[in-house]
């Protein structure tokens, strides 16, 4: 069992930063996809950031550019640092844990981000 927790998320004006953090329960980097992922109102869920093996990285074009996936293997973390963000970033940000092997995924309870002047 994976545990994940969220934090970070918050209200923010357009072209800000934002840090989110996911705190996993152990070491287990090593055998699973980190993932971000974000649900807006009333559209479906969609992948924002992966990355595996603590190095390879892939994001939704949208956010190319402007956010970065990267894990902590002291602090257990992996972190989404987003910048010049947008209205249509607004959304509940999820953190997703893959299993590598038997693909068996765990979530996180999500946090806000409100990107508003």
């Amino acid at each position: 069992q994976v545990q994940l927790v969220e934090s970070g998320g918050g209200l923010v004006q357009p072209g800000g930063s934002l840090r989110l953090s996911c705190a996993a329960s152990g070491n287990i980097f090593r055998f699973y996809r980190m993932g971000w992922y974000r649900q807006a109102p009333g559209k479906q869920r969609e992948v924002v950031a992966t990355i595996t093996s603590g190095s390879n990285t892939n994001y939704a074009d949208s956010v190319k550019g402007r956010f970065t996936i990267s894990v902590d293997n002291a602090k257990n973390t992996v972190s989404l640092q987003m910048n010049s963000l947008k209205p249509e970033d607004t959304a509940i940000y999820y953190c997703n844990a893959e299993n590598i092997f038997t693909r068996l995924g765990y979530w996180g309870q999500g946090t806000q981000v409100t990107v508003s002047s």
